[in-house]
């Protein structure tokens, strides 16, 4: 096991490199968090809140699976125009309660939630903007668990050392976008229906797909659209699923796995009908991350550079989130609308 640069200690070291996400946790949920909290770490949660059934929901940072002791409550309440408390409860007693008079969470959409430790404070941010800060009453390093309770349906929980060398991520989040133009689809060409392509090995675990909606400029959430989530917590791959009303700029797709360690390569495809409008290859052997589009059958230049180095690694989990940006001057609508498939695959042995 390789560290990064400095010292690293056993616990940060079991959070950072052995803690997998957690993948569609029914809810309520409870689970470990490995090694417990250290200054850096971050938790996101991904879910959508659900339409009815109840006027709250909660994230408990807490000791075990007992919830006498919650080091930080955090309670979104649809109730009186919205509002979201936060707290803490010692042997079975809340602290005083604080309140933020704003609800960033909307019913029927989804929303990316992240918890950052640092070591005067919670950090929490929603759908990529700071919310709230919420100072610590209690050491954070006594924080093992994580429950979750409410009107809420999960697509993960993962887990993330923001301050680990960037060659060590735990789950890597990477967002990549390219501007695609593509011949005029001709008329009655059909993409292929939905549905799992078996293959004789699953290279990947715990993989799912996740679909998001949003207005226009905005990377969340459309209430009129549910999110759309393939729940199966382990893919038979090569996976094949249309994306229902094609690609668009306010949609974005958000691709979760653990990458196995004798994975060479693997290749997430957005594709229209038999062309490729984005093909993402991540390359182990080659360390590195390799972008294109197929035409009618013929590959472009390939893109292979990166700021900050290859951001997935063998044995460990990776987020990775697709979304379409328009290039200036397109016709609205002309290009992302042909985009209407996503294809997965990993190449175990390929060299």
């Amino acid at each position: 096991m390789q560290s990064g640069s400095g010292h690293v200690g056993d616990e940060d070291m079991a959070f950072r490199d052995t803690q997998p996400p957690y993948i569609n946790p029914v809810v309520p949920f409870t689970g470990m968090i490995q090694g417990g909290l250290q200054d850096g770490h971050k938790i996101t949660i991904i879910g959508a809140v659900l339409p009815s059934g109840g006027n709250r929901f909660a994230v408990n940072l807490q000791t075990g699976y007992n919830d006498s002791d919650i080091a930080f409550h955090f309670n979104p309440r649809f109730e009186e125009g919205g509002y979201v408390v936060c707290n803490t409860k010692q042997r079975g007693s809340w602290g005083t309660e604080e309140r933020k008079m704003h609800m960033p969470f909307q019913r029927g959409c989804s929303f990316e939630l992240c918890f950052q430790v640092q070591s005067s404070e919670f950090r929490v941010m929603v759908n990529g903007n700071l919310f709230t800060q919420y100072a610590h009453r209690v050491p954070f390093h006594r924080i093992d668990a994580i429950s979750i309770t409410g009107v809420v349906q999960l697509s993960s929980i993962s887990f993330q050392n923001i301050r680990a060398a960037p060659k060590q991520p735990a789950c890597s989040k990477v967002q990549f976008s390219q501007a695609v133009c593509l011949p005029p689809r001709p008329r009655g060409r059909k993409s292929n229906p939905p549905g799992i392509w078996p293959a004789n090995s699953a290279p990947i675990a715990q993989t799912f797909v996740h679909t998001i909606h949003s207005a226009p400029g905005q990377m969340f959430p459309n209430p009129v659209i549910p999110p759309a989530v393939y729940p199966n917590p382990v893919y038979q791959l090569p996976f094949f699923t249309s994306i229902l009303g094609g690609l668009y700029p306010s949609k974005s797709i958000l691709v979760s796995g653990t990458i196995l360690p004798s994975a060479q390569r693997f290749y997430i495809n957005l594709r229209s009908g038999s062309d490729i409008a984005f093909h993402l290859n991540p390359r182990f052997n080659e360390n590195a991350v390799v972008r294109n589009t197929q035409i009618n059958g013929s590959w472009g230049s390939e893109e292979r550079s990166l700021p900050r180095g290859m951001p997935f690694f063998r044995g460990q989990s990776f987020s990775v989130r697709c979304c379409h940006l328009e290039p200036e001057g397109a016709p609205k609508g002309q290009m992302e609308e042909r985009v209407e498939g996503i294809w997965g695959h990993v190449d175990r042995d390929m060299s």
